[in-house]
């Protein structure tokens, strides 16, 4: 077996890849990428990390989405011109990868300009081509309108179902209600349904709200319910003047607002068409109402489309969550923590987010370990190669702890004792008191913050975790939330949904119903030609003939006439 990369050449490939991700909020899966000289120690250890992380090198006349420069910007440049003439609106990204000097001279390429904080267009050069720093921190630019413009430019699966909706008419006279982390995507989406005729009202938790963003949609002409400083009893009156508004749809992100509206605004039910929910954990509470006959409308099962499930909750959730909780360790002083590539990770639960938890953390060279209760997708983890083991032994010897549940918990009391002093904790389930906060601070642990979004809990017998943004769900609270490419997939299934509400609402169970595979059929082919692949023609069986009952017959022994 070939040795891995030396733990300095690991942490650069994974600061490098953290920053582009960082900057452009863009996902590495399924791109296809180039890298461009460099020593060949580095250019190993960087298309191991991506090709961990689900991205293929591109053949050789093939065209590139990124472009790795890692050499001398004479190297580099003619490179770059040549992978510039490309077809219109195909986007391609260079990133500096350089590990000690700049690799690319962007000065070269004529004036540049930001495209949004930390990415830099030379619309000489091509208006389809843009550059980032790897090596650089972006500029902290809070303005919205940039990162809009970002990230709507990556969202043509979206823009395509919602250019429907338009043409058909579908939406004229309708109210939405969008009740989601509310950041760039969001917006894009908020503004994709007014574009096709809808109302739509905003609201978003405090902790989930961009106020930059709120402002722009505002500017905009949309009413936004959300403030990143608003107390609880402030949200919760944001939340009811968004119901006031009597919206005929809800888009929902946890079953928030649709619970809340059967609790507090139930007259606003009948008048409903229904709603959308992305999340697991949002649908557990709606389907134990829905048993009990307390659910008074249709709700459609956003979160259980393949096209959402297997993307958004695998790809996106382990990208973004993983490199948010590095990116927050990396503020901290050195030493202060003993989270590093290379270092022992236990993901708890092995659904589809903690699959890719896993995934990320293994191509980032952590020694993963899975702790999860079911059975079968315990056996699921140990296939993939992992090691399994109860909760309470793996996290003894941790680094790093995520859960990945979506189940209060999850990491309670016992768990926090149990783990290594100094082990970082993190959640990407998401929800409230995943990690037991309020057990460990009634059972006398002091919380000591140390850095953005890092708490110490220490305990009188000298036990310490630390505790990332309070046990928030990581890359919500504290970044930008997922790749842009897997929110175009969620958002088109969503907006299919609002499709299925408007065509058959009526028709449709109070109940939590299944999204129509027909969503997921045209929502993934036109991701497949995005991602610059050829959807092969779906293939239907022969058609039977009305009169005649299909045989079914075996003839492994002979003709059965």
């Amino acid at each position: 077996m070939r040795p891995g990369p030396d733990p300095e050449t690991r942490a650069w490939a994974s600061a490098a890849v953290r920053r582009f991700a960082r900057a452009t909020n863009l996902l590495v899966a399924a791109r296809r990428f180039r890298i461009v000289g460099g020593d060949p120690r580095d250019v190993a250890a960087l298309q191991a990390l991506l090709t961990g992380l689900g991205a293929r090198p591109a053949a050789e006349q093939e065209p590139v989405d990124q472009l790795w420069c890692l050499g001398t910007p004479d190297e580099t440049t003619p490179v770059i011109e040549r992978e510039a003439d490309r077809p219109l609106g195909a986007t391609l990204v260079v990133i500096d990868a350089g590990r000690h000097l700049p690799a690319v001279d962007e000065d070269a390429f004529g004036p540049v300009a930001a495209a949004r904080p930390g990415v830099l267009n030379a619309p000489v050069l091509s208006d389809d081509v843009f550059f980032v720093s790897s090596g650089r921190d972006p500029e902290d630019d809070p303005a919205a309108e940039a990162r809009l413009r970002w990230a709507r430019r990556s969202m043509p699966v979206s823009r395509a179902v919602a250019a429907e909706l338009r043409d058909g008419g579908l939406l004229r006279g309708t109210r939405i209600g969008v009740a989601m982390f509310l950041e760039p995507k969001t917006a894009v989406l908020s503004l994709l349904l007014r574009d096709a005729g809808a109302e739509v009202v905003v609201y978003a938790h405090a902790d989930e709200t961009d106020d930059a963003v709120a402002s722009s949609l505002r500017a905009a002409g949309l009413a936004v319910h959300a403030s990143s400083a608003a107390s609880t009893a402030e949200q919760k009156a944001f939340a009811l003047a968004m119901l006031d508004t009597r919206p005929h749809i809800l888009l929902d992100d946890g079953s928030h607002l649709i619970r809340l509206a059967h609790q507090e605004r139930p007259d606003l039910l009948p008048t409903m068409l229904g709603a959308a929910e992305e999340t697991t954990s949002g649908l557990r509470p709606l389907r134990v109402m829905a048993s009990r006959g307390e659910l008074g409308i249709p709700v459609v099962a956003v979160n259980d489309a393949r096209t959402k499930t297997f993307f958004d909750n695998r790809y996106g959730t382990g990208q973004s969550t993983v490199f948010a909780a590095l990116d927050l360790l990396d503020g901290l002083p050195s030493g202060t923590h003993r989270a590093v590539p290379g270092g022992a990770a236990v993901v708890v639960g092995y659904g589809h987010v903690g699959e890719g938890v896993a995934l990320v953390l293994a191509a980032l060279g952590f020694r993963v370990t899975v702790a999860e209760t079911d059975p079968v997708r315990a056996l699921q983890a140990l296939f993939a190669g992992y090691e399994v083991a109860p909760l309470t032994d793996a996290v003894r010897d941790a680094d790093l702890v995520m859960s990945a549940t979506g189940v209060a918990d999850t990491i309670g009391l016992a768990v926090l004792r149990a783990c290594a002093d100094g082990a970082v904790v993190a959640v990407a389930g998401g929800v409230d008191q995943e990690i037991a906060i309020d057990h460990a601070l009634a059972d006398g642990a002091v919380r000591t913050p140390i850095g953005r979004k890092v708490e110490r809990f220490a305990w009188e017998d000298g036990h310490d975790v630390l505790v990332l943004d309070g046990g928030g769900c990581i890359n919500i609270t504290a970044a930008e939330g997922n790749p842009i490419e897997i929110m175009d997939l969620s958002f088109a299934a969503q907006l299919g949904a609002v499709r299925m509400l408007l065509e058959h609402g009526d028709e449709l169970d109070r109940d939590v119903v299944p999204i129509d595979p027909a969503v997921d059929e045209a929502t993934a082919r036109t991701a497949l030609a995005a991602f610059g692949s050829r959807p092969v023609p779906p293939v239907r069986p022969a058609a039977q003939p009305a009169d005649r009952e299909p045989d079914v017959r075996t003839r492994r022994f002979g003709d059965p006439a």
